[in-house]
């Protein structure tokens, strides 16, 4: 055993060894040596070999389960199929047994480390650093595996037998315990020897058209690799020494640490080393990465600027970048390419995995429409699920996919990680997708029909098939401002009563005490002018449980009808947004255009925090007011009703009106982000001045 002298003259070695060297002056010995011809090894087959040598060799691996055995078996029969396929494998093997024979002669007594790694350098100096690694690693991985073959088979094979008593070579097996520190060591060093060699090999494919040497990570990893090399071979010396130092030694040798201490250390380094190139490496992905992207995202410009006999270029460049059968079948649940979308109308919906109740049941309901009859195989619906690949994609978050992907009736995206990064950017930038859903349309060549077709969706339904702008254009041609436009087919009986041309007041608001005098005093006007009118509260945007609540009340007092379904209600406010943005997207406003005046009307209703009612007399004829206004206006009844036999209720009462508005500043509008593009200009639709423009975030406001 080692004297606690001999120990510590060790400690001091290894501090000199890898403190005060100069390791400058070895690196330019090292490079020197280093005088490549061009030829090129098969580093990577050499490799799977080398794994599992040292995999099955390791102590710890001796009983290993039948089935990894198989796969191992299959891997190795093609790495060596691979070599030979190459023509390498013979021209290999004399240098890979040269290495070994000296790395056994120099490593059997107490020679210099740097020296043996110097002369190995030497017998691989016409190889790639990659190579030059790889085959002092086999030539190790050879030695070391011969010396477990014997250790493992002299039990119960003859020959083995004979051969380790020539070698003098302990049982091993039978001192595992004793040996275990060493043997730890070892494995430890082993495992950081083979990362570095992978990040060195990893580092020598990367592709030189997205990639060069004079790209900063790379130029820099390139700096290192003689160090990360000229390291793991003398790492490989030293595991040598230790191996070889077993052969004739005796049991107390077997006992001693001392040895453990110098693989240790070198493991130590190799680390460092490896954690650094590791680092460059990773940086290199990266920049490798953002080429791909850079160069896709120009690839689908090009593609959208292009004229294609059909739509599949675009939708392979969009959808099966990565996979060959992207999307999933609505009715079969099984995987199918996009040529399930050959020569179709496309409907992209793009959404994040934030997809409210609402907007998937509306749309649902729109899409299996049973008045389409055969336009409805004309079309397909594919949903693009976007998410943020900086954020962790946890278990929850696949299973709201899931749930969410099998309540669509339509195909989408087997899994979001399979839309390209270069395609999010495109989506984001060209078609401006932030938060609020999309259903970008694309014709039967792949071309953007429409932007955006969701408000053209909630306001026409089927009826804004084939979904382009210039169907949106005839749709509006055909469309004037009424209260039955207004309602749409939501509340079936009151577009009955209004059809019938009966009087009907709809209004809203979240103020239960301004909803009280309200509807108190249209009650009265109506009984005093015998004109019964059918009163409905319509609630407010974003329906949450302060409208629930509302709607309670007014039954609970019988003050009005109402609707109870908050879909319904989130419905008719969506529409009337959706109205706004259809027609801000064909450079329409309220100077030019009497249905934005009205829109825009209603949507600063909505944003006020008073309420507001319109009410009509058929389907055209309308009067509206908001706040106090109108409940002012009704309390004085008996001041203009003797204009009602003259004109008529609804023109009497939008007179009345007339001095009851303000100067002062009349209201604000409220409109969802990221919806479409931002207006610069809004001009206020009671005073025709230009509105003032806010940033502002709201969550619920319960």
């Amino acid at each position: 055993m080692a004297s606690q002298a001999q120990k510590m003259q060790l400690i001091k070695s290894d501090r000199h060894l890898f403190s005060a060297s100069d390791d400058s002056a070895i690196m330019k010995q090292v490079e020197s040596i280093h005088a490549p011809d061009g030829r090129e090894v098969a580093v990577r087959p050499l490799l799977q070999i080398i794994k599992d040598i040292m995999q099955r060799a390791t102590p710890t691996n001796l009983v290993v389960p039948q089935a990894h055995m198989d796969m191992v078996d299959n891997k190795i029969h093609h790495a060596g199929q691979t070599v030979e396929q190459t023509g390498m494998l013979e021209a290999l093997a004399y240098t890979i047994h040269k290495l070994a024979n000296e790395m056994c002669c120099k490593c059997s007594g107490s020679g210099d480390a740097h020296a043996t790694t110097a002369a190995l350098l030497h017998i691989v100096g016409s190889y790639a650093w990659d190579a030059k690694l790889v085959l002092a690693l086999a030539a190790f991985a050879m030695s070391y595996g011969e010396f477990w073959l014997t250790a493992q088979l002299q039990t119960s094979n003859p020959l083995a037998k004979s051969v380790a008593l020539l070698k003098q070579l302990p049982d091993i097996l039978e001192h595992t315990d004793v040996l275990k520190p060493r043997f730890d060591a070892l494995n430890n060093i082993m495992n950081v020897m083979l990362d570095v060699t992978m990040c060195i090999v990893e580092l020598t494919e990367l592709p030189t058209e997205y990639i060069t040497p004079e790209t900063p990570p790379m130029a820099l990893a390139i700096t290192h690799i003689p160090t990360a090399v000229y390291w793991t071979i003398r790492s490989i010396v030293a595991c040598t020494s230790q191996i070889m130092g077993l052969i004739g030694m005796g049991h107390d040798y077997l006992s001693s640490t001392t040895e453990t201490w110098e693989l240790s250390s070198l493991a130590h380094k190799v680390t460092n080393i490896h954690e650094h190139l590791q680092k460059q490496l990773v940086q290199c992905h990266q920049h490798i990465e953002e080429k791909r992207h850079i160069e896709a995202f120009h690839l689908l410009e090009r593609l959208f600027d292009s004229i294609h006999i059909d739509n599949m270029k675009i939708l392979r460049a969009l959808l099966a970048y990565k996979d060959e059968t992207p999307l999933v079948n609505p009715l079969t649940k099984k995987r199918v390419s996009v040529e399930v979308l050959r020569r179709k109308i496309v409907v992209l919906f793009i959404s994040d995995l934030d997809v409210s109740h609402d907007e998937l049941m509306i749309l649902t309901q729109i899409y299996n429409d049973p008045h389409l009859g055969k336009v409805d195989r004309q079309y397909e619906v594919v949903w693009l699920p976007v998410i943020d690949r900086s954020v962790e994609w946890t278990n929850a978050k696949e299973e709201l996919f899931v749930r969410l992907a099998n309540a669509m009736p339509w195909y989408s995206l087997y899994h979001p990680s399979l839309l390209d990064p270069a395609v999010i950017r495109y989506i984001k930038e060209k078609w401006n997708f932030v938060k609020k859903p999309l259903l970008v349309v694309l014709d039967t060549q792949g071309r953007v029909a429409c932007p955006n077709a969701l408000h053209m969706m909630w306001i026409w339904g089927s009826l804004a098939f084939p979904f382009t702008s210039l169907r949106e254009e005839t749709l509006w041609k055909d469309e004037a401002w009424r209260l039955e436009f207004l309602v749409d087919e939501m509340d079936p009986l009151l577009v009955q009563w209004i059809r019938e041309g009966k009087f009907v007041c709809i209004y809203g608001g979240e103020d239960i005490e301004w909803i009280r005098k309200f509807t108190f005093a249209l009650k009265r006007v109506s009984q005093e002018a015998r004109i019964p009118i059918e009163m409905v509260y319509v609630g407010k945007s974003n329906p949450k449980e302060r409208v629930r609540k509302i709607i309670a009340t007014i039954t609970d007092e019988k003050l009005s009808g109402s609707w109870h379904d908050l879909t319904m209600i989130w419905f008719f406010w969506t529409r009337l947004e959706s109205m706004w943005y259809s027609k801000m997207q064909h450079g329409r406003t309220i100077e030019n255009d009497p249905i934005v005046q009205e829109v825009m009307t209603m949507l600063t209703f909505d944003s006020s925090d008073q309420g507001w009612a319109v009410i009509s007399k058929g389907s055209f004829e309308m009067v509206k007011a908001h706040g106090n206004k109108i409940i002012d206006c009704l309390v004085q009844f008996d001041t203009w009703k003797a204009n009602i036999e003259l004109d008529g209720f609804i023109p009497a009462l939008t007179n009345a009106l007339v001095p009851f508005h303000t100067v002062e500043h009349c209201t604000h509008l409220i409109l969802p982000g990221n919806t479409g593009q931002i207006q610069e200009k809004v001009v206020c639709a009671e005073c025709k001045r230009p509105m003032e423009k806010f940033l502002l975030y709201r969550c619920c406001t319960d």
